[in-house]
């Protein structure tokens, strides 16, 4: 499944190149390999939660939809991710994966899971080191809302980079990317 299954380990924090805090990466362009990553993630299926790493390497074979969002039950962020995940089936059952991204810990995320019932994996990148190298850190509010779309080779081939807070791409939207990499 591309998931490293280790609880234990799971809450250790993220594992990417460290950068000094506050230093911001350039925003990875279209055709270029996505930045990978392992970072601690749960998931909440069937009311259990499920801790793992997930390692963005691993998932090489499928499409990966990252999405960025800069906090767990926020009004914006709620809409946004409970839009995807009203359109879950359509993307997996075009070979497409969610994670969500945000600096919140694992318990935050599951409480945020749980009252919204998302039944995705959601990521949490504590040191910001993932958020910084996908170069969607933004002071003040520390991140700008962004999704991803990876291809099953590991390039990345579609992005909305938010330059407000408010506004996020549309699942439709996004499924629309998916649908050009399987046609």
């Amino acid at each position: 499944t591309g998931r490293i299954h280790s609880p234990s380990t799971a809450r250790r924090g993220p594992r990417a190149e460290p950068q000094p805090y506050g230093e911001r990466m350039s925003i990875p362009a279209i055709g270029e390999s996505a930045p990978s990553f392992t970072l601690p993630g749960m998931v909440v299926r069937r009311g259990v939660r499920s801790d793992d790493e997930y390692d963005l390497s691993a998932e090489i074979g499928r499409t990966v939809v990252l999405a960025f969002y800069p906090g767990d039950a926020t009004a914006v962020c709620t809409a946004q991710l409970c839009s995807y995940q009203a359109e879950l089936d359509e993307f997996t059952d075009l070979g497409a994966t969610v994670w969500g991204i945000s600096p919140q810990a694992l318990d935050s995320h599951e409480e945020f899971a749980r009252g919204s019932s998302l039944a995705f994996p959601l990521l949490s990148d504590t040191a910001g080191s993932v958020i910084r190298a996908y170069g969607v850190q933004a002071p003040g509010i520390g991140l700008r809302r962004s999704v991803f779309v990876i291809g099953p080779d590991g390039v990345l081939r579609w992005r909305h980079i938010g330059l407000v807070g408010l506004r996020f791409p549309k699942a439709e939207t996004i499924r629309e990317q998916i649908e050009l990499l399987v046609s």
